[in-house]
This record gives structure tokens, sequence and C-alpha cells, in this order.
């Protein structure tokens, strides 16, 4: 299975984040990891990731609820940035609500809505999708 090269998860939750490091590793998801506590700290820091071409996502595992910048605050911005690839994003929440889900499938950029918890299956069929997708 073709492994995805740069990842990124933007998620305030730190349990989630070790959760999810595990799950990455075990599978052999990625080779690089980029996370971020927040929208505007990945904002920042992926404004001039994408600027200067280096270590660019190809995946985005996005949450919806974080303090400072929330992921639809995230999204409204990321969506301006002019990038030379095409980044695929996955919200990642725990909300059900499905005014969520259909505000989510909005964005273009916008693959799919994972509600957590994430799995190794559900990883895994990221991954495969990201697979058959390039």
């Amino acid at each position: 299975m073709k492994k995805i090269d740069v990842a990124c998860v933007i998620d305030d939750d730190p349990i989630f984040v070790f959760g999810i490091k595990r799950i990455i590793k075990i599978i052999g998801f990625c080779n690089t990891l980029l996370v971020f506590k927040n929208g505007k700290e990945a904002l920042d820091n992926l404004k001039s990731i994408i600027s200067e071409n280096q270590n660019v996502p190809d995946v985005i595992l996005l949450d919806l609820n974080m303090p400072i910048l929330d992921g639809w605050q995230f999204l409204d911005e990321f969506v301006n940035i002019p990038c030379p690839k095409k980044i695929t994003i996955y919200i990642v929440s725990s909300s059900v609500d499905p005014e969520d889900v259909l505000r989510a499938k909005s964005y273009e950029n916008v693959c799919d809505y994972i509600v957590k918890p994430v799995t190794m299956e559900t990883l895994k069929e990221v991954l495969h999708d990201f697979e058959n997708a390039t």
C-alpha cells in the first residue's frame, strides 16, 4: 500500500493526538507527521510551509472544536491560500450534527467527515482513498 508522504493533524486534544500518532505509526500511514494544537498555529505554519514549498501536507486531519481558531475558521482562511498541490482534508470531529457534516462537504478540499474515535480501519480507508486518488 502506498504511504502518504506528509500528513497533518490539527487537534487540541492531547489524548486524541497521542492515540492517532500511535495508529499512524502502527499502520505506516505516512512518512512525516505535522501536528498543530489549533487552527491559528496550523494556519501560520502551513502558510510558510506552502510558500516555501517544503513538506506541504498531502492530507490534513482537522478537528472542528478548538480554541483560538476553530476548524471552520481554519477552513475559511486555508481555502484562500494558493497551493501548488492538492491537499485533501478530512474533518475529524466528535460532532454528529448533520449540519456540521453538510457544512463540511460544502468545502471543495474536504474529502470526508470522520466521527471520533478514529480507528485503525478508518485510517486504512483514508490511506486506500489516497492511493486510489493519486
